[in-house]
């Protein structure tokens, strides 16, 4: 560091706080360590009695904390996501648009394994809504050297770290099964539970079939249900190991790419997902029905948003795939389905 005029400090950077007191009124940080000093700033300085400065010293190949906050600024944010101003070698991600958050967790790793740096996010793979904020980063001393961000940068990756995906509104088809609500020996009461889970995102059922426990009635239902074009479709019951449980044989005889029967979650272990040209055959377990939240919860988002699931994200959920069943319920906010 150097001492300066402080008439001639324009656009240097502070090596120290700078307290102002203003008795019965102010007393703290006027000017915090690290700021960049504004002409407009000087007859404060000089208000407060500093007629010289301590300043940083620039060198080639040293960066200002707030010149390095930006870079990795830069790492991390993609797509619906703003930034806000530098400050202290912080800045702070926000959603621009409710959504999906994605979030590559291996370059996150290996960001903060870099040292003198970090990004600390929220949970990624749930949804988020305009104007959360998603992650903090921040440069943890005064200058840091450039080389440190050069090798940040090739940690990162070229594609960023955070991504907002808007989740589209889906037409959706339910198929219900069961030989006691084919015959009217039982109400329905799977499909208006899901039709309340649906809406709150804006999805429309367009779809509606009960079928007996028969798997060819069940698979051509699907099928029926696709070329009306649902872009995603439940079946309700017949999820479980019983033998009269044919819902997964009537899924698969669909020709549907099976992911996954079965998941690492409570409630929702008996969950099945799978892909039908593109379009998400989904068999939901009885918990669906009566469990405040499930795996149906945690998987509707991303289903939303087009994101691809695959076998590894469903064995990785069995980390955080435990509900409390809460008296009062927080979800997302809460343990549930974080990894």
């Amino acid at each position: 560091m150097k001492l300066i005029r402080t008439v001639d400090a324009a656009g240097q950077v502070l090596c120290h706080d700078i307290t102002q007191i203003i008795p019965g009124e102010y007393k703290d940080a006027r000017f915090r360590k690290g700021h960049v000093i504004q002409p407009e700033d000087i007859p404060v300085l000089l208000s407060i009695g500093k007629e010289n400065l301590y300043v940083w010293e620039k060198h080639p190949g040293i960066l200002h904390e707030d010149e390095a906050a930006a870079l990795l600024y830069k790492a991390a944010a993609g797509k619906n996501i703003h930034g806000t101003a530098p400050k202290e070698g912080k800045i702070e991600l926000i959603a621009d648009c409710d959504g999906l958050l994605k979030i590559n967790r291996k370059a996150l790793m290996a960001v903060n394994s870099t040292p003198q740096m970090m990004i600390a996010t929220i949970h990624g793979d749930l949804p988020v809504k305009k104007g959360q904020k998603l992650a903090g980063t921040r440069i943890i001393p005064l200058v840091i050297e450039q080389e440190k961000m050069d090798a940040m940068q090739a940690a990162a990756g070229a594609e960023p770290i955070l991504n907002v995906l808007p989740m589209q509104a889906k037409k959706v088809g339910i198929i219900t099964t069961g030989s006691e609500v084919f015959k009217g020996r039982i109400e329905d009461k799977f499909t208006p539970i899901l039709q309340s889970k649906l809406t709150v995102y804006g999805c429309e059922m367009v779809f509606h079939k009960v079928c007996d426990d028969d798997p060819a009635g069940i698979t051509a239902a699907i099928l029926e249900a696709k070329a009306a074009g649902c872009e995603l479709i439940f079946t309700t019951g017949g999820m479980s190991v019983d033998p009269d449980d044919r819902t997964p044989l009537a899924i698969k005889n669909t020709g549907a790419d099976i992911i996954t029967y079965g998941a690492p979650v409570l409630p929702g272990a008996m969950f099945l997902v799978s892909y039908l040209d593109g379009v998400p055959v989904c068999g939901l377990p009885g918990c669906v029905m009566y469990a405040k939240r499930t795996i149906f919860d945690l998987l509707l988002p991303r289903l939303l948003a087009d994101d691809l699931i695959t076998a590894e994200d469903i064995a990785r959920l069995g980390e955080g795939g435990l509900c409390l069943n809460c008296e009062v319920c927080h979800w997302p906010n809460c343990g549930f389905g974080h990894c």
